[in-house]
């Protein structure tokens, strides 16, 4: 790969002139990355899916490609992506139906509006992939037809699709009422009894890890109405039997269902398996007795999904935050908390509870600004990067917690640049401050060039437009082709040096060296 016209192919100051040049070197990396270009002209994106059809599938999804430049028969994925996005000619669906490559046909099983008979040419395919693929998109009248085929794979792919009726789906859990099973991926290709190695060594192998099959499919069946029971068309009572199933794996499938009665969701409560009371834990449709009792839990695997339930009460997510490491991802009972809620959280004597508010970001101002000034250092940082925050308040932050807040403050929306260049010229240097700054839109040079000193961030920091043109066409014969592609991608190196780029003799897939 050449690193340096791979990042000019993805400058956004590229002329349309420079597009074409390099679309004339033909080079298939530069392709790749010309083809993620939001301002290729039609012939631009013409040219590039007629020498790959990966970046045509990519146009094609994109917008960039309509009906009227593919040739279904030489372009057959490009058309496929057509027909996935509801913008191909219907004829292209009754010719791809009728190809000899499997995958093709797999891969229109997928897609939506095909014309009726497409879709039964579809569900009679010789090869169980494309009609299992069919069975996981179809409509509700197709799918429940599909649903009793006597392939498991294919009833497997009715069970996890949702627009497949209840009374399927039910009849599926139940086992009632249709035809029985006759094959599995299994035991059309070994002879039974057999049982898939987790580690099997074949490299064209493609079962499932632990596939079994002693002529009775076991595996696809447990995999049918784990499908089922996972699938929220299921009907509530039919899934609400499997709590106390010997199964681990079909228990754990309920367990996040909702709309089951009390009783199904109290006997998984005292479930053996944490991934199953985890999963109960939760779910939003279980009761406060429940929601109190899992709070004890012995598990903090439980524990951390309680506190990730969006009904969860907040005395006992107070009671969860000083208990366990719930993690920094938002929690969605905090982000549904009413203002009063929000003010009565920052207020809390304890830091662990009130940096659940601080990482909302659309604090009231005077709860943002009480956060800010807290004298916790981990609340602090938690709400550092809230917008509009002061200068003066930032630079207060620092000035009394230190590092232990200058990361989240660096990535303030609202940092001024005065504050970023304090924040780069801080002895030692920290790290993630610096990666930070790299990326900030309202970075200055003199905050920037700190940020070439680190080894991560200097990547970040050169392709950032606020770095002197001088500076970035310096960069271009970095030894690091992170470094010199960021460069060539920056929209900051001046138009003379693209030019000078496009032409220069190098060889495809090196780099030589940067212009002077």
């Amino acid at each position: 790969m050449n690193p340096l016209l791979c990042g000019l192919a993805a400058n956004p100051a590229l002329t349309a002139e420079l597009v074409d040049r390099l679309i004339g070197l033909a080079d298939a990396d530069l392709d790749d990355e010309l083809a993620r270009r939001d301002d290729l002209t039609r012939a631009q994106a013409i040219t590039l899916a007629s020498r790959d059809e990966s970046n045509g599938v990519r146009l094609a999804y994109e917008g960039a490609l309509t009906a009227a430049g593919v040739d279904p028969t030489a372009q057959p994925r490009i058309a496929l992506a057509l027909l996935d996005e509801g913008v191909g000619d219907p004829a292209w669906a009754r010719l791809l139906a009728a190809s000899e490559a499997v995958e093709l046909r797999e891969r229109l099983a997928a897609c939506p509006g095909l014309p009726p008979d497409v879709v039964e040419t579809l569900a009679v395919d010789p090869d169980v992939r494309v009609v299992a693929e069919l069975a996981l998109w179809a409509g509700p009248d197709m799918a429940a037809r599909l649903a009793t085929h006597p392939h498991a794979e294919v009833r497997r792919a009715a069970a996890l699709n949702e627009a497949t009726p209840p009374e399927a789906l039910a009849a599926l859990v139940a086992g009632e009422d249709l035809p029985p099973v006759r094959h599995c991926l299994v035991c059309d290709r070994e002879e039974t009894p057999f049982t898939h190695r987790p580690d099997c060594p074949r490299l064209d192998c493609d079962l499932r890890p632990g596939a079994s099959c002693d002529g009775s499919h076991e595996s696809t069946v447990l995999d049918i109405l784990r499908a089922a029971l996972e699938n929220p068309a299921t009907p509530a009572d039919a899934v609400a039997a499997f709590a106390d199933h010997p199964s681990t794996l079909l228990r754990w499938a309920v367990a996040a269902r909702p709309g089951l009665p009390p009783q199904a969701y109290a006997r998984l409560a005292v479930d053996p398996t944490p991934g199953a009371r985890a999963d109960l834990a939760a779910n939003p449709a279980i009761d406060d007795t429940l929601v109190r009792a899992l709070a004890d839990d012995t598990s903090p695997d439980v524990r951390r999904a309680l506190a990730h339930n969006p009904r969860v009460p907040l005395d006992v997510l107070a009671e969860l935050a000083a208990t366990t490491r719930i993690g920094t991802t938002p929690l969605p009972r905090i982000a549904s908390a009413t203002a009063a809620e929000v003010e009565e959280l920052a207020r809390s004597p304890h830091a662990a509870v009130r940096m659940l508010p601080a990482r909302r970001r659309d604090l009231p101002a005077g709860v943002r600004d009480a956060l800010a000034d807290d004298p916790d250092a981990k609340v602090v940082s938690a709400v550092a990067a809230h917008p509009g925050l002061s200068e003066a308040r930032l630079h207060a932050m620092v000035d009394r917690h230190g590092v232990q807040v200058l990361t989240g403050a660096a990535a303030n929306p609202d940092a001024t640049p005065a504050f970023l260049e304090r924040v780069a010229r801080h002895r030692p240097p920290v790290r993630k401050a610096l990666r930070a700054i790299a990326q900030h839109p309202r970075a200055t040079a003199p905050a920037l060039l700190p940020c070439l000193a680190d080894e991560r961030a200097r990547p970040l920091a050169a392709g950032h437009p606020a770095l002197p043109p001088t500076v970035v066409v310096g960069l271009l014969s970095d030894p690091a082709d992170p470094v010199a592609e960021a460069a060539a991608a920056n929209p900051s190196l001046p138009l003379a040096v693209m030019h000078e780029l496009t032409r220069r003799p190098w060889p495809t897939g090196r780099r030589g060296d940067g212009p002077g």
